[in-house]
């Protein structure tokens, strides 16, 4: 493969390294150089579907299965269990915002109370 034919895969993975804020400096970028390459890029983003809000990483489960069993099960299990400690921690800062949620409420209540009597 030719040095030019080659430089938008070394772009993308560049890119995939740097993370989603570079895609979107990137597609920033393009807009102001020339719309129709920021639109493409935009286009791409979606379609490949690096605009995700998903935080499952796509690079750990998009891997092909090893061939040796007993390492594609410890794998297995490994992503299973950071899930599930995904999980438990994303509950945890839930119960934080409904926690900082309430107080904040409750001041906002005690504070009308306040200024009513």
């Amino acid at each position: 493969m030719s040095t030019i034919a080659a430089w938008p895969a070394r772009a993308e993975t560049w890119l995939d390294r740097q993370g989603k804020p570079a895609w979107i400096i990137a597609m920033v970028l393009g807009f102001i150089v020339f719309w129709p390459i920021g639109l493409a890029l935009l286009g791409y983003m979606i379609w490949s579907n690096r605009m995700s809000c998903s935080r499952t990483s796509t690079r750990l489960t998009r891997h092909a299965p090893s061939g040796n069993s007993a390492f594609d099960a410890y794998k297995a299990d490994t992503l299973r269990r950071l899930e599930e400690e995904q999980e438990q921690f994303d509950s945890f800062l839930q119960r934080l915002r409904d926690a900082r949620d309430k107080a904040e409420f409750d001041q906002f209540m005690a504070e009308r109370r306040e200024t009513n009597a």
